[in-house]
């Protein structure tokens, strides 16, 4: 695979375990990304801290699901994915592709296992994100995967003199974790010190320039579509409230102003990208109908603890707190 190139961006990425980060103080220290664990079997505590602080910095943010060793067949690879969907929601949504951390097994999934495991996590968020994902893994692991080189790749490996080796189909990464802050490469300036964090954190480097990584991955979310409301409408109860919702091919949309006086979460409306804002966070997905914002129901109810209940033989669907 390719080296470092001198220009390329940098980034970091992040767990609980970097504590409260500064930002402001990460983005002026040349740090042009940051990839922020979100999920592992239940939600990162400081994930939605982390992603909406980054964001606030600048940053260009992306999240990535840590697959542990529980996670033995292609169902729960699934299930792991929607949980994992439903935390990027909450967070805003992301810049950068979803990330499958996967790096370790049990010794019960064989290589062929772990392939069919990986490609059902990243078939299904890519299903539900609408964004081609990426893996995240060593190269004493990558030997698990066959066939999944249409993903791009994020590999670790933490040397100063030896590039990643071409593997499994791969020929050349997306991105390069090529320090942990202590071990391997380090920044263009010559630390592995990033203002803003006092422990150690990961390094890595985009194939490419700030330029190049704000072409490819800085777009704005894709504006609202305004549909027209005649097909395919529900009736929702939120709480005690009747209102109306729509069924856009297999996913049911829902006022977020009725969602709002729910779940008593603050709302507002970016006109220049036509989408909803819940909390600060800009929702990647908005659908307009008839002047009124519309958002995908299921990831934000189960974000905030709530319950929604389907009569099936009424076609109603409600919405209660948790």
């Amino acid at each position: 695979m390719q080296n470092r190139k001198t220009g390329n961006a940098q980034g970091i990425d992040v767990s609980r375990w970097q504590g409260n980060i500064n930002w402001g103080d990460v983005a002026k220290s040349g740090v042009s990304f940051a990839f922020i664990k979100a999920t592992q079997n239940k939600i990162d505590s400081m994930f939605i801290q982390n992603i909406m602080a980054a964001r606030a910095a600048g940053l260009l943010v992306g999240a990535y699901h840590y697959l542990d060793e529980s996670v033995t067949n292609p169902a729960q690879a699934r299930a792991a994915a929607g949980k994992f969907y439903t935390a990027i929601m909450a967070g805003g949504g992301v810049d950068l592709p979803p990330v499958l951390d996967y790096e370790h097994k049990s010794g019960s999934v064989s290589p062929a296992a772990a392939s069919a495991i990986a490609l059902a996590f990243l078939q299904e968020i890519e299903r539900l994100t609408g964004k081609r994902p990426m893996l995240y893994t060593y190269p004493s692991f990558i030997g698990n995967f066959s066939n999944l080189q249409q993903y791009p790749l994020w590999i670790a490996r933490y040397s100063a003199s030896r590039v990643p080796e071409d593997a499994q189909g791969w020929r050349s990464w997306e991105f390069w974790q090529y320090s942990d802050g202590t071990d391997g490469g380090t920044l263009p300036g010559g630390s592995r010190k990033v203002k803003g964090i006092s422990g150690p954190v990961d390094l890595n480097e985009f194939n490419g320039t700030v330029d190049q990584l704000q072409a490819k991955y800085g777009k704005q979310p894709a504006a609202a579509v305004e549909m027209e409301p005649a097909e395919k409408k529900i009736r929702v109860v939120y709480e005690d409230v009747v209102g109306t919702g729509y069924l856009i091919g297999d996913t049911t949309y829902v006022s977020i102003t009725a969602l709002a006086d729910v779940f008593r979460f603050a709302v507002g409306f970016n006109n220049k990208n036509k989408a909803a804002i819940i909390n600060g966070r800009e929702l990647q997905d908005t659908q307009l109908i008839g002047g009124k914002s519309y958002v995908q129901v299921r990831p934000l109810v189960k974000a905030f603890g709530g319950v929604l209940i389907w009569d099936n033989e009424a076609k109603k669907l409600t919405v209660k707190k948790g």
